[in-house]
């Protein structure tokens, strides 16, 4: 099979939105100028208060949208994708360091092959692969997950249960928005993401929303980044947020694939949570935040009931 030729540098575009990212966003600036150079990188600052603008303009390759508000992420995304005459665009978090010009070939991809949103491998600091490709909601695959542990299950079976640990490319349900790439045409003409969701939940929504519409979700882990996550909402909220995840996930799969569908994957959440409870205790180990994660749950549950 032919390799498509690397793109250009005005083939693909990045697009990033910031919130006090200053940090963070000079490692991605510097990490795309070493790898990725005469890119552009759109930084959609959401009115930073530290020197996140001034570090973005700082480099040559930037274009900055400077906002004089938190619109949210959806909608700075969106804003900044307007601002894209590549014919590919690829949406990284501020915290996202490229490791090697791989992105390139990911943009190729996109441009070349059919109609789809790609996802490459995403990365820890130390190395590990992060699970930022997921299976639909509340289908086969998180039924037996629930109660076996991905990490127990080897092989094929084992890349079936958690989709970002298999080696090859291959269809998911929908993946995580700190680093999705497609044609920007493609981007645009499904939104990409809901405007109406100011923070969390927007990619799970854009991907539910992208496979209805016929462009699915592929993992493509020739590509990769390195990811520190959540660098802004740690601050924010001083941790983990998981009752707004839990409420954010329950709203989009009610609004994308129904109650039943919902009420379905809130049961298979809590059954996960609970069967990594009981084996942690079996084992000694510590479940703090699998407790948290389903005392979120019971929570937003019991809120989308009063609605």
């Amino acid at each position: 099979m032919l390799t498509p030729d690397p793109p250009s540098p005005d083939a693909l575009a990045l697009v990033t939105v910031t919130h006090n990212s200053a940090t963070a966003l000079r490692v991605l600036m510097e990490s795309a100028a070493r790898h990725l150079p005469g890119v552009r990188v759109v930084v959609v600052d959401n009115a930073s208060s530290d020197d996140t603008v001034a570090v973005a303009a700082g480099y040559p390759q930037a274009m900055v949208v400077a906002l004089g508000e938190n619109i949210g992420f959806g909608r700075a995304n969106n804003r900044g994708l307007a601002e894209v005459s590549a014919p590919v665009a690829v949406l990284v978090n501020p915290d996202v360091e490229l490791l090697d010009d791989s992105l390139r070939a990911l943009a190729a991809e996109a441009a070349t092959g059919p109609e789809r949103l790609l996802a490459p491998l995403v990365l820890y600091p130390d190395g590990s692969r992060q699970d930022t490709v997921h299976p639909m909601p509340a289908g086969a695959t998180d039924a037996v997950r629930a109660l076996v542990p991905p990490a127990l299950v080897p092989g094929r079976a084992g890349a079936w249960l958690a989709p970002w640990r298999s080696p090859a490319p291959r269809r998911v349900g929908w993946a995580v928005g700190c680093a999705i790439a497609a044609r920007t045409e493609t981007l645009r003409r499904l939104g990409p993401f809901d405007e109406s969701i100011f923070l969390y939940g927007e990619d799970m929504e854009f991907g539910l929303r992208a496979a209805a519409a016929g462009v699915p979700t592929w993992f493509w882990p020739t590509a990769r980044v390195c990811h520190r996550r959540a660098h802004s909402s740690q601050v924010t909220f001083g941790g983990e947020p998981f009752a707004r995840l839990a409420a954010a996930r329950h709203d989009v799969v009610r609004r994308r694939l129904g109650r039943r569908r919902a009420a379905l994957d809130d049961a298979l959440q809590a059954l996960t949570f609970a069967s990594r409870i009981a084996v942690k205790t079996a084992l000694r180990r510590p479940a703090q935040r699998e407790r948290a994660q389903l005392r979120a749950l019971r929570s937003a549950r019991r809120g989308a009931l009063r609605r």
